[in-house]
C-alpha cells in the first residue's frame, strides 16, 4: 500500500483540502508536515463547508487518523479553538496526534511578525501576521519552544526567558514597543499543557510503523511549491518547505518509503500576498475568475490575485517535487470563455524562456507567452467521467497535461466532495 505526498503545485490555494478529503476514506493517516495556521483548506461535505487552518483535512474522514508532524509550527490557542469548533459540529477529533517535537507559536512570535511587517512598509512580504516566520526563525536559531517543553516548567521558563532577552531589546529599541513579560508567557503556555497532552505522541515512530504494516499514509502540504522557502519566489515565500522533500524532514519518514507525489493544480492560477506573478490579470477576466472561483483566502480573508494557467510553473513543480500525478481543480470555473489563454513560455529581455528562470530579477520581468485554447459553455459540474466533459474541456485538460509533464489523474468539476472525475486511482 502506498505512502503519498499531496502538495500545491502553484502558489497555494489550489484545492488541496478537497483532494485530501477525497482520499480520506481510503487513507489510514493524513499528516500535515509543515506550515502552521497560515494555511487554509476549505472542504465541502454534503451541504456542510469546513474551513481548516491548522488541522489536517483528514480529520473530517471517520476512520482516518490525523497527524500534525514535527515540521509544523503550532499555535496552541488556534489548535484548541479549531478542535472545539469541529467538536461542536459533531466531528470526532479524538484521534488527532501531535508531534512532541513540533514547535510552538507564542504571543511574542505574533507580535514580532506584525510589527516587522508594519516596519517594512512598502517592502513588506505580505505575511499573515500569525507568527509563522518568527517561530521558524527561532527553531533555526535554536531558541524555539517545542510541544514537549510544556511538560517541564523549568526548561520552558529557561527557553522563554532566553528568547525574550533578545526580542525585548528589539521590540523596545527598534519598534518602540513595551517589553513582553516572560512569566506571563510561561503561565499562558502552561495553561494549554493538559488540554493538549492527550494528543501528544512520537509521531515519527507511529508513522514509520504504520507504513511498515502496510497502512496508507497521506502527507499533506500547506501553501504551495512557489511559496517554498528554498524553491519558491524568494523572498515572497513562506518560512518552510511545502515541496515534497519537506514531507520527509517534517515527519521523520524517509524518502524511500514514499510511493507517489501528487501535485494539485488549479485550472488557472492564483496567489495571495506580494511577489511576482507573470499571468496576473487586472481586467474583467481577472475579476470574473475571482468572483466565479470564490477566490478569497480561507485563512486571511484577502482577495486572491488571479491569472491564466501557467504551464512554466507547472513544469517546474513537476521537476522539483518529482511529481507522479496531478489533480486538476476548479475546471468548472472556466466554463463560459470562448477562448482560454494558457501561458506556455515567458519572454525575458526579448528572448523566449520555457523553464522557470532561477534569477528572481528575470522572473520579476517575465512576460507570459500565451497559446489560445478553445473554451466551452456547457455545465460540467455533473460530469462523472472524462468522456462526459465537452470536447473542448477534454482538449484543455489534455493540453495542460502535456505541457505540465505529469499525468492528470483527477479533475475537480465543482466544490463538492462528489464533484470529481477520477481518471486514475492515486492508491493503485
Amino acid at each position: 500500500m502506498p505512502a503519498l505526498v499531496l502538495l500545491g503545485a502553484q502558489w497555494g490555494d489550489e484545492g488541496k483540502g478537497k483532494a485530501t478529503d477525497l482520499l480520506g476514506g481510503s487513507v489510514d493517516y493524513v499528516v500535515r508536515y509543515q506550515g502552521g495556521n497560515n494555511a487554509g483548506h476549505t472542504v465541502v461535505v454534503g451541504d456542510q463547508k469546513y474551513a481548516l487552518h491548522l488541522l489536517p483535512s483528514g480529520i473530517l474522514s471517520p476512520g482516518c487518523t490525523p497527524v500534525i508532524g514535527n515540521g509544523v509550527v503550532v499555535d496552541p490557542a488556534v489548535l484548541l479553538s479549531e478542535l472545539s469548533g469541529l467538536n461542536e459540529r459533531g466531528v470526532d477529533t479524538s484521534k488527532l496526534l501531535l508531534s512532541g517535537n513540533a514547535h510552538l507559536i507564542t504571543p511574542y512570535h505574533t507580535t514580532v511578525d506584525k510589527v516587522t511587517e508594519r516596519f517594512l512598509g512598502k517592502r513588506k512580504i505580505g505575511t499573515t501576521g500569525r507568527g509563522i516566520g518568527p517561530t521558524y526563525a527561532d527553531k533555526i536559531n535554536r531558541v524555539g519552544i517545542r510541544v514537549q517543553d510544556l511538560y517541564d516548567e523549568s526548561i520552558l521558563t529557561q527557553k522563554v526567558e532566553a528568547a525574550l532577552d533578545f526580542k525585548n531589546q528589539i521590540l523596545a529599541k527598534l519598534y518602540n514597543r513595551r517589553a513582553i513579560d516572560a512569566a506571563q508567557i510561561v503561565d499562558e503556555l502552561l495553561g494549554y499543557a493538559e488540554q493538549v497532552k492527550p494528543f501528544v505522541a512520537d509521531t515519527t515512530l507511529i508513522l514509520n510503523n504504520a507504513i511498515d504494516e502496510g497502512k496508507v499514509v497521506l502527507f499533506e502540504g500547506g501553501q504551495g511549491t512557489l511559496l517554498d522557502v528554498d524553491h519558491g519566489t524568494y523572498p515572497f515565500v513562506t518560512s518552510s518547505n511545502p515541496t515534497a522533500g519537506g514531507a520527509c524532514t517534517g515527519t521523520g519518514v524517509g524518502p524511500t518509503k514514499i510511493n507517489r507525489v501528487i501535485g494539485i493544480l488549479k485550472a488557472y492560477t492564483t496567489r495571495v500576498g506580494a511577489g511576482p506573478f507573470p499571468t496576473e490579470l487586472f481586467d474583467k477576466d481577472g475579476e470574473a475568475l475571482r468572483t466565479i472561483g470564490g477566490e478569497r483566502g480561507v485563512t486571511t480573508g484577502r482577495d486572491r490575485r488571479c491569472g491564466w494557467f501557467d504551464a512554466v510553473i507547472a513544469r517546474y513543480a513537476t521537476r522539483v517535487n518529482g511529481l507522479t500525478d496531478f489533480f486538476l481543480t476548479k475546471l468548472d470555473v472556466l466554463t463560459g470563455w470562448e477562448q482560454i489563454p494558457v501561458c506556455v513560455a515567458y519572454e525575458i529581455d526579448g528572448k523566449r524562456v520555457e523553464e522557470l528562470p532561477y534569477s528572481q530579477s528575470d522572473f520579476h520581468h517575465a512576460k507570459p507567452v500565451y497559446e489560445m485554447l478553445p473554451g466551452w459553455s456547457e455545465d460540467i459540474s455533473k460530469a462523472k467521467t472524462f468522456s462526459d466533459l465537452p470536447k473542448n474541456a477534454q482538449a484543455y485538460v489534455k493540453a495542460l497535461e502535456e505541457m505540465s509533464g505529469a499525468p492528470i489523474s483527477a479533475i475537480g468539476v465543482g466544490p463538492g466532495r462528489d464533484e470529481t472525475i477520477e481518471i486514475n486511482s492515486f492508491l493503485s
